[in-house]
């Protein structure tokens, strides 16, 4: 098998959540591009709507699904909803996840409780109901989506968001947990733990009253520049691919060397 093949992802059906935009968009973009049929779900389902029409021009099914990912019903749906239209789930991206931002010491209880709902609890429901589908077809690839604050503090001024950090470290335990539990199946589990992207949703990083803070920002970076869409979407397509078939329980960092330091 050469390379094109092995990262092939022609014929696949993939869910990718939280895939609207951002760095979900990235990967649902990269997956699509490697043939990949997409069901792309987020709570915001006109945005998944927008990507899917973009993404069904590459020649690949797409199929855009309510979903909000702490809402335990809209999980199930979202599966039946990819199962109804394509019969299987080959992939599965957990990338959806939420955050809040308050000083530690005042850091409210219910925001913590939303934050490990959808970061993790979600992430868990979602990947249980997926792997069940996987095992009984053979198979299939998890790619969960992480950050480089899953395995590191942070400084309270740049990031007041203490259940956020907590809640990646969880899924980096997942994944590993779970690369171990159903490795016997043939299912994958690996992370990704990107670090600085720009993506719509950090667009306010860029305005010229806070290049100040992006100058400290990207000065301790290595690589001295934040991610793009090109920068994830190909570990994205190898993870998914029979490239990576001797990996599993892996975390990835994507963030310009920024965790070597």
């Amino acid at each position: 098998m050469n390379v094109s093949e092995m990262c092939s992802l022609k014929g696949k059906v993939a869910i990718i959540t939280g895939g609207g935009r951002g760095i979900g968009k990235f990967i649902a973009t990269g997956l699509a591009e490697a043939g990949a049929n997409l069901v792309i779900g987020s709570r915001k389902v006109q945005n998944c709507e927008q990507v899917a029409g973009e993404l069904s021009k590459l020649g690949v099914k797409t199929l855009a699904v309510k979903c909000d990912m702490g809402v335990e019903a809209d999980i199930a749906a979202l599966v039946d909803a990819a199962m109804k239209e394509f019969g299987t789930i080959d992939i599965l991206v957990n990338n959806a996840g939420i955050t809040w931002g308050s000083p530690t010491l005042e850091f409210p209880l219910d925001k913590w409780d939303k934050i490990f709902a959808v970061n993790v609890r979600g992430v868990w429901i979602l990947t249980q109901k997926a792997a069940n589908i996987m095992k009984d077809n053979g198979g299939g690839k998890i790619i969960n989506i992480s950050s480089i604050f899953g395995s590191r503090g942070s400084i309270e001024e740049g990031h007041p968001a203490v259940a956020y950090n907590s809640s990646k470290a969880a899924v980096e335990v997942l994944t590993k947990n779970l690369a171990v539990k159903l490795a016997r199946y043939n299912i994958f589990v690996n992370a990704i733990a990107p670090g600085f992207f720009r993506t719509d949703m950090m667009e306010y990083v860029f305005k010229p009253e806070m290049k100040p803070i992006l100058d400290l920002t990207l000065a301790q970076i290595p690589l001295v520049r934040y991610g793009e869409e090109e920068h994830i979407k190909g570990l994205a397509v190898f993870l998914a691919s029979r490239a990576s078939d001797f990996i599993t329980g892996a975390v990835i960092p994507v963030d310009g060397g920024l965790s070597a330091k």
